[in-house]
């Protein structure tokens, strides 16, 4: 089991995509967020991710760096599936509002024959706090970050090897989440920036923490591996020694800081 890195910078980055990425069992991959255009094709591309191999998806949330590519990924499957060069169905996750956003923006810029696809082969599921699905060979249960902006959910995955993996989406933790979050093998948290770098970049101004701030959650949770993205991109030359660094400093497990088509065995 792998995590393909497709993306792993902030909203407005330049230099670097989006964060998103791609959960890689063999054959069947599960796709989470897809960064804000039609980017996300030359990512999969270029991480070996093929498009058949994706058989689901999970929608955090609608802000545009995150469900704008969505809209990319539904174009292209739909065609594939129409040309009969995608097999099976396409499983869309998400909560009630970011599904509504989904189908409203499709509707008004995809054609009509792909839009014809839905409920028949690509199937938008809404879901809420608690709910369990399969995909890649996964138990998720998704649950809502508590997000102090626009409505956002994060999941659980049991993998493969019964190792616990949690992502948080893009804001800090919420001790809401805890049942879901503790003791994890994987967590999957944001983290814009180093906590001595807070009065360059204003985390906490945008609902986001800082590095020393998210080792300090993992730390407290009991987590075996941190993996963080949805940075800056100022320090990307640096970023991974100076981000390792900073978490290391009060957390005791190990600390993954990716760029954009890293690959990290889970």
């Amino acid at each position: 089991m792998e995590i393909a890195m497709l993306g792993t910078g902030y909203a407005m980055a330049e230099n670097c995509y989006n964060t998103c990425f791609a959960l890689v069992n063999g054959e069947e991959a599960l796709l989470v967020d897809a960064g804000g255009g039609n980017q996300i094709f030359q990512q999969l591309t270029s991480a070996k991710v093929p498009y058949e191999n994706i058989k689901a998806m999970f929608i955090t949330h609608a802000h545009t760096d995150h469900i704008l590519g969505a809209i990319w990924m539904i174009r292209k499957l739909a065609a594939l599936i129409h040309k009969k060069k995608h097999e099976g169905n396409f499983h869309i996750y998400c909560h009630d509002e970011a599904a509504d956003t989904l189908v409203q923006i499709c509707k008004l810029t995809l054609p009509a024959k792909f839009i014809r696809e839905f409920g028949e082969t690509i199937h938008i599921h809404k879901v809420q706090e608690g709910d369990q699905a399969e995909a890649a060979g996964m138990k998720l249960t998704f649950f809502d970050i508590r997000s102090s902006k626009l409505k956002q959910f994060g999941f659980q995955a049991i993998l493969p090897d019964q190792k616990r993996l949690a992502c948080l989406g893009d804001e800090p933790y919420n001790p809401a989440c805890r049942q879901y979050v503790e003791k994890a093998d994987w967590l999957l948290c944001e983290a814009f920036c180093r906590y001595e770098d807070r009065d360059i970049f204003h985390p906490y101004e945008k609902h986001h923490s800082t590095v020393l701030d998210a080792a300090k959650t993992a730390e407290e949770l009991g987590i075996k591996n941190l993996l963080l993205y949805h940075t800056e991109e100022k320090s990307l030359s640096t970023r991974k020694e100076s981000y390792t660094a900073e978490a290391q400093s009060v957390f005791n497990g190990n600390v993954f800081v990716p760029y954009d088509l890293e690959r990290i065995t889970l």
